[in-house]
């Protein structure tokens, strides 16, 4: 009879990004509130880098990455509910879109932040020049009640840990630390993506900030 199986469940690239949205999220919040306004830029395009390799990591990279895997329709996740919630190697399929939203509203976050300006107008984003003051003064409030949306998403996240920490005796916690989690019965061994994907990735991401930092010029 066997026993639990361990599985290498979650990669370098979801682990890294995984605990930098968690760093620099508050990160981000202190700089705003304390009026470190450059240094909130700064911290702004770390978070722009991190989200343009995990997004494009969901497209090219390992299988529990990878959105095509884990964005599962409403029939779906009936008949995942409708089994008892079974152990699944990844994102369960509500889980799974609970990592869409908090993707999706970090890249809204940090768009808004790009193109925004301050009520004084001595600060503003890199982008700012490509859009009006009335655009701009959208983007500021915008900035603000997104990021409302996001603690309020941070917090379901959190909350939905506990619940299979206390409620079903799972701690996820460990598996995205060590990358590894093991199951009983055992499941399959999902596909881990090469290195060389991560690393031409952050490469294109490294480029992409930089031109965003310069003001995005065009050539024409």
């Amino acid at each position: 009879m066997t026993g639990p199986v361990p599985l290498r469940l979650w990669d370098g690239v979801v682990r890294l990004s995984h605990w930098a949205f968690a760093a620099l999220v508050p990160l981000l919040w202190w700089s705003a509130e304390t009026d470190r306004l450059d240094l909130h830029k700064r911290l702004g395009l770390a978070m722009l880098a991190v989200l343009l390799v995990r997004l494009g990591w969901g497209l090219v990279g390992s299988d529990t990455a990878r959105f095509a895997r884990f964005l599962k329709g409403p029939q779906a996740i009936r008949q995942w509910l409708a089994a008892g919630k079974p152990a699944v190697a990844g994102h369960n399929p509500l889980g799974g879109w609970s990592v869409a939203a908090l993707l999706g509203l970090l890249s809204l976050q940090v768009s808004l932040g790009l193109i925004t300006e301050d009520t004084d107008g001595l600060e503003s984003g890199p982008l700012n020049h490509y859009v009006s003051y009335d655009v701009a003064s959208l983007a500021r409030e915008g900035h603000e009640l997104v990021f409302n949306l996001l603690l309020g998403m941070i917090a379901l996240h959190l909350a939905a840990i506990a619940w299979y920490r206390f409620a079903r005796r799972d701690n996820l916690v460990p598996a995205m630390l060590t990358g590894r989690r093991a199951f009983d019965p055992p499941l399959p061994q999902p596909r881990m993506a090469p290195a060389w994907r991560a690393l031409v990735l952050a490469a294109i991401a490294g480029l992409a900030v930089w031109w965003v930092a310069q003001g995005a010029p065009l050539p024409f």
